[in-house]
Order: structure tokens, then sequence, then C-alpha cells
């Protein structure tokens, strides 16, 4: 939730590089799954990394692409004047595809028990599919919660980084560990809060 109300602030810096690519003549949709495409391909950094500090660098290199592009496509959408229904399915989809690449490939290289990295990802789904369901309910999109994806993606690359300088263990993980740890905890938190609300405003 931290990083998610840094999301205007984020909208304006990166207003201008979405134009230039609407302008290029490149559509919203081909930027999606451009994104979806590098979070497909640090998840096989991940996955292959076995322990090797520069490809854990260079996946969380492409999960920073993987949020840009994550964020400007709407940019470009609306300055397009074509955001719609179907668009912002797409992006749904491809953040949930997004996210299981991603955090499934660090818990599959090894760097967490798969028992942990399953209980993560299952929050994570949980948390999304929360949010929208808000929404659903015509209570409108809910981003509550102590940990969203924009702060999930940010401590994706900054352990990523952690990881690359220091592999060492504590308490027997590393920097990815613990952040697949933290991740599952925090989600689990995030989709009881974001129940809670949703109860109360269905009250």
């Amino acid at each position: 939730m931290t990083f998610n109300a840094l999301r205007p602030v984020a909208s304006k810096i990166l207003e201008p590089l979405a134009r230039i690519i609407a302008d290029a003549g490149i559509s919203p949709n081909a930027i999606s799954m451009l994104s979806l495409f590098f979070a497909a391909l640090a998840g096989f950094l991940y996955y292959y990394s076995a322990f090797d500090p520069l490809l854990v660098l260079v996946a969380g290199l492409l999960v920073a692409v993987n949020s840009l592009l994550d964020a400007v496509d709407g940019l470009m959408a609306r300055y397009l004047d074509i955001a719609s229904a179907r668009g912002d399915f797409l992006d749904h989809v491809i953040d949930r595809y997004s996210d299981v690449f991603i955090i499934c490939g660090i818990f599959f290289g090894g760097y967490v028990d798969w028992q942990i990295g399953v209980a993560a990802i299952v929050g994570v789904l949980l948390t999304s599919y929360l949010g929208t369901q808000a929404q659903a309910l015509h209570l409108g999109r809910y981003y509550g919660g102590i940990i969203g994806r924009a702060d999930r993606l940010v401590l994706i690359m900054l352990s990523s980084v952690v990881y690359f300088v220091y592999q060492s263990t504590i308490y027997g993980f590393s920097s990815l560990g613990w952040m697949v740890i933290v991740i599952g905890a925090g989600s689990h938190i995030t989709a009881f809060q974001r129940i809670a609300h949703i109860w109360k405003q269905l009250e």
C-alpha cells in the first residue's frame, strides 16, 4: 500500500514516455504483452540462476522493466483515449501471470522450500482477487492492506540487488528467501484486511 500511494507521482513521471511510445504507433496491448515477456524471462533467470548473483541481478532488472511497462500501458490507453474494459481485463490477466512467473521462478529455483513458495503465491493471488472482487461487487477497486503489487515488486527488486551484493544466509535464508517469506505473510495479512473491508462495506 505504501508504494501504491505513489502511483500518481509515478504516472506524471512516466506520461512523457507513454506518449512517445503511443505516437510511435505501438498499441497499449502490445506493451502489456511485452511486460509479460519480461516477467517470464525474469522467472526463467531466477529458476536457472543456481544461486548465481549476476543472473539474480539481471532478473531483478527485468522485474523493473516489467513494472515500468505495466505502468506505461494504461497511460498510453488513456492518452490515446482507447481505454476499455477489454484492455483492463487483459492487464489484470497479465499481471497475475507475471506474479506467478516471477515468484514461482524464485521458489522453484531453491531459494525457499516449495511449501513456503506455494503459501506465498496463494496469498498473492488471493490478495489480487479480492482487490478486483470489490470492484465486481460495485464497491470500487480496492488496493488497501499492508502489501500490494507495487510493494511486492519493489521488495523483489531490492532483494535481488541485496543478493547480488551479499549471498550469505541469515537463519537459513538469503535475501531472496526472506523476501518470499515476507511477501507470503504480508499477502495473507492483506487478504484478511481486504476481506474485512469488503465485508464491512457490504453491510
